[in-house]
């Protein structure tokens, strides 16, 4: 396993039970961005580094029982509480690297990333893994439950002009690597990044 992953798995791994009980009032934001994915009932929708999944309930609701939902996390530990949350009930629970998903190329209709970019070794090279097994046409959302400022603040940091996920770098990682990004909300409520697959 490459070093960087090795970090975020030992990380995650440590935090896995309890980790929703940390962060109670997240459930509305995870409900407000799947929306934003515009999901089609019957669609096919990946949650990249899903963790403990908590978006799988929203993500089934959205494309029903017709259709596909699939979360993939790198961290044993995470996918075990997501288990024991019941989320398996909602969609199929995958240990893999975003960046070398066990996936067929161009299937899903869109793909929700939550809290993932930044964590990524090469980001440009996940970006593109992800825009793999994307349709042309599907959504991808980089999403946080709090903007970056509000998270700097919370750790005791200040903004980063280096971070990925700052404009105008993240929208060049995008166009680079076969997205075209078409929002970026970076409030103290939320961050998101939507962006659409290119052909």
């Amino acid at each position: 396993m490459d070093g960087g992953n090795e970090q975020v798995r030992e990380f995650f791994a440590a935090r896995a039970v309890g980790w929703e009980v940390r962060f109670p009032d997240d459930s509305p934001a995870f409900a407000a961005v799947v929306g934003e994915l515009r999901l089609d009932r019957g669609g096919a929708v990946l949650d990249a580094g899903c963790g403990t999944a908590r978006a799988l309930p929203q993500l089934r609701t959205a494309v029903g029982p017709e259709g596909t939902v699939v979360g993939v996390d790198l961290t044993p530990e995470m996918l075990r509480e997501a288990v024991a949350l019941g989320r398996r009930d909602h969609g199929s629970l995958i240990e893999a690297d975003a960046m070398r998903l066990p996936l067929l190329s161009g299937v899903f209709d869109a793909v929700l990333a939550s809290g993932l970019v930044h964590h990524l070794p090469d980001p440009a090279a996940g970006l593109r893994e992800l825009a793999r097994v994307t349709k042309p046409g599907g959504r991808l959302a980089l999403f946080h439950p709090r903007g970056r400022a509000a998270l700097a603040a919370r750790h005791g940091h200040p903004l980063s002009p280096d971070d990925v996920r700052a404009q105008p770098r993240l929208g060049r990682l995008l166009g680079d690597s076969g997205w075209e990004l078409l929002l970026l909300d970076d409030s103290d409520a939320r961050y998101l990044a939507l962006a659409v697959r290119t052909p």
